[in-house]
C-alpha cells in the first residue's frame, strides 16, 4: 500500500496530490514507509498543515522523491494509546516559524481514508475521545467544587485542567474514574527544550499550559485523592503532571501524603511521574508506600539526555538509580520514553536503552510520541547524524525478544495489572 501525500491550501482544506506517495522521516532523512506500518488513522487523530514547509513524496511515474508545490505540508496527530513509526517528512523555508508543542506523524490518503504509519500500543481506553461526556465531567466538577470548597488542588483540576486544557486525567477524575492527578510542584530542576508548562520569553514557542502557581499541602491532597481511590474503578493517583515541575521537589509533602493516605485507604496504586532526579527521595517515599515510579526521558544515552533536560544539581545517573530504589522495594518501574523516528530507533540507541533495561530489571516502557518540532529538536541538541537506523517497528520487535517479560504501553497501569493479569483488558 502506497498513500498518497496531503497538502494544505493555508486556509483549512487538505487535499492528496495523486502525483506523489507520502514518504516518512527518520531523524533528519526522508525514505519509503513499508507497507505492513500503515493503519488507519485512529479515532481522535488531527491532521494539521505545517507552514512554510514543504511535503517531500515519490513521484508516482519517476519513482524519483520530490517537492509537493501544491501547498504547506501535512501532519497527523496521533491520539494517546498510538505511537508513530515516522514522522511527516518535508522540507523546511528559512522563515518557517517553529511549530508548536505537538507529535508530527506522517500521513497519506488511500482508498478514501486517512493512513499514519503508527501502531496500537496499549489496550486501555482511559484517554479516547469517545469515552468523554462533557455533561458527566461539567457535573462532576460541579458537585467535586461543591464538595471540596475551600482545596486549591480540585479548583486547580477543575478549572484549569479538565476545562480549559481537557486534560484527559483531570477529565476522568471529575467522573469519578482509573487515574487521577495530583500536580505539586510549582518549581522544577530542569530546563526541558520542550517544556510543556514553562518556556522562556526569548524561546519562539509557547508553553502548552500555565504551571500551577502554588504549594499544595498534604491535607489538600489526601481530602480528594482518598475517596478517589475509596470508589474508582481500577484507581491510581498520580503525582507529576504537565501542569507542574517537578514532584520530587516536593518530596516532604509527598510523603506526608502518603503516610496519610495509606492511613485512610489501602485501596488502588499510588504512583510518581517525575524526571527521577532525587533518588534519595524516591526511597524515601517507597518506605512509606509509593507503588510505582514512570521516569520521562528523551534517550538512554546521556549525551543526548542532558542537552533537552538541562538538568540542575542532578546527573543522570540519578534517574538510573531511582529506577532501581523502587525495584528494589518490589515496586513498577516504566520508563516515559519519548519516540522520535531517527534517534529512538537508532543502534546507538537501542543499545544504551538495552543496557538501561538490564541494568534496573524495567518492567514497562511508555512509548509516547514526542511532542516537539523535529527540525527545532535536533538543532537545540546539535545532532547532525543519527547514524544507523533500526526502524521503531524492529527496534520494539527486538526488546520484546531478548526482554519477553517487558511490557509496553501508554499509560500507568493500575494496582490490579501490576499484581495480577498485565494484559487484561480492564476498560472494556
Amino acid at each position: 500500500m502506497s498513500p498518497f501525500i496531503l497538502y494544505s491550501d493555508g486556509k483549512g482544506s487538505i487535499f492528496e496530490d495523486q502525483s506523489l506517495y507520502v514518504v516518512g522521516r527518520s531523524g533528519w532523512d526522508a525514505m519509503p514507509i513499508p507497507s505492513d506500518e500503515w493503519v488507519e488513522l485512529p479515532k481522535g487523530g488531527q491532521l494539521y498543515e505545517l507552514p512554510g514547509r514543504r511535503g517531500i513524496g515519490i513521484d508516482v511515474k519517476t519513482g524519483e522523491m520530490r517537492l509537493c508545490d501544491k501547498g504547506w505540508a501535512v501532519a497527523a496527530f496521533i491520539p494517546p494509546a498510538h505511537t508513530g513509526f515516522y514522522l511527516a517528512a518535508y522540507e523546511t523555508a528559512p522563515d518557517a516559524p517553529t511549530l508548536p508543542l505537538f507529535c508530527y506523524t506522517a500521513v497519506g490518503w488511500h482508498d478514501n481514508k486517512f493512513f499514519v504509519p503508527a501502531t496500537r500500543i496499549e489496550n486501555d481506553i482511559r484517554q479516547e475521545c469517545g469515552g468523554f461526556d462533557e455533561n458527566k465531567i461539567e457535573t462532576g466538577v460541579e458537585q467535586l467544587l461543591k464538595a471540596y470548597p475551600h482545596n486549591r488542588l480540585v479548583a486547580h483540576l477543575a478549572n484549569n485542567c479538565a476545562l480549559t486544557y481537557h486534560c484527559p486525567a483531570a477529565r476522568n477524575y471529575f467522573i469519578g474514574r482509573w487515574e487521577c492527578p495530583i500536580p505539586s510542584s510549582p518549581a522544577c530542576n530542569a530546563n526541558c527544550v520542550g517544556c510543556i508548562s514553562f518556556q522562556p520569553e526569548e524561546e519562539t514557542i509557547v508553553s502548552t499550559q500555565d504551571r500551577l502557581t502554588f504549594k499544595p499541602t498534604a491535607a489538600e491532597i489526601v481530602e480528594y485523592t482518598v475517596p478517589h481511590l475509596e470508589t474508582a474503578p481500577f484507581p491510581i493517583v498520580s503525582f507529576g503532571q504537565g501542569c507542574e515541575g517537578e514532584p520530587l521537589l516536593m518530596w516532604e509533602t509527598i510523603r506526608e501524603s502518603i503516610i496519610e493516605i495509606r492511613k485512610h485507604t489501602s485501596k488502588g496504586s499510588i504512583n510518581i511521574n517525575t524526571n527521577g532526579s532525587k533518588p534519595n527521595a524516591v526511597k524515601a517515599l517507597c518506605e512509606v508506600g509509593l507503588n510505582s515510579i514512570r521516569v520521562s526521558t528523551n534517550s538512554a544515552r546521556p549525551e543526548i539526555y542532558l542537552p533537552y533536560y538541562r538538568p540542575n544539581n542532578y546527573q543522570f545517573e540519578d534517574i538510573i538509580e531511582s529506577l532501581k530504589v523502587v525495584k528494589s522495594f518490589g515496586g513498577w518501574t516504566s520508563i516515559n520514553y519519548f519516540v522520535f523516528p531517527g534517534m529512538t530507533d537508532s543502534v546507538a540507541e537501542y543499545e544504551a536503552l538495552r543496557q538501561l533495561i538490564i541494568d534496573t530489571d524495567l518492567d514497562m516502557i511508555q512509548w509516547r510520541n514526542f511532542n516537539i518540532d523535529p527540525d527545532w529538536y535536533l538543532g537545540k541538541i546539535g545532532v547532525i547524524d543519527s547514524g544507523e537506523i533500526l526502524g521503531m517497528k524492529q527496534l520494539m520487535q527486538l526488546l520484546k525478544e531478548e526482554f519477553p517479560q517487558l511490557k509496553y504501553g501508554y499509560f500507568n497501569p493500575p494496582m490490579e495489572r501490576i499484581k495480577g493479569q498485565y494484559d487484561i483488558d480492564f476498560a472494556h
